[in-house]
């Protein structure tokens, strides 16, 4: 399954991240098939570039989102937010046996 998710860059402390399309099963700084944007957290506001023309093609293709990125990929108009599902609560809903 195709994920489009955060790829961490930058020095120690100091973090951006690129937007891309990779398999679920890569490691999160491994391999990718497109990067489709940045996302700078420490700059205020926070910076984001997507192309938004990648983004809706990838998504029509079948990438998922990752929570995050359905946040970023939402607020430029993009996709659905994500369902707000904390594990917390999933867990003390679940009847104990």
């Amino acid at each position: 399954m195709l994920r489009i998710r955060l790829r961490r860059v930058g020095k120690k402390k100091q973090p951006s991240y690129r937007l891309v399309v990779a398999d679920s099963h890569a490691p999160r700084d491994g391999a990718f098939i497109e990067t489709i944007g940045t996302y700078n957290p420490l700059t205020q506001p926070a910076t984001i570039e997507v192309n938004d023309d990648k983004a809706r093609e990838w998504i029509a293709k079948g990438a998922v989102p990752s929570d995050r990125v359905a946040k970023i990929l939402s607020a430029r108009g993009i996709g659905e937010p994500p369902a707000f599902t904390p594990k917390a609560k999933k867990a003390a809903a679940a009847p104990e046996a």
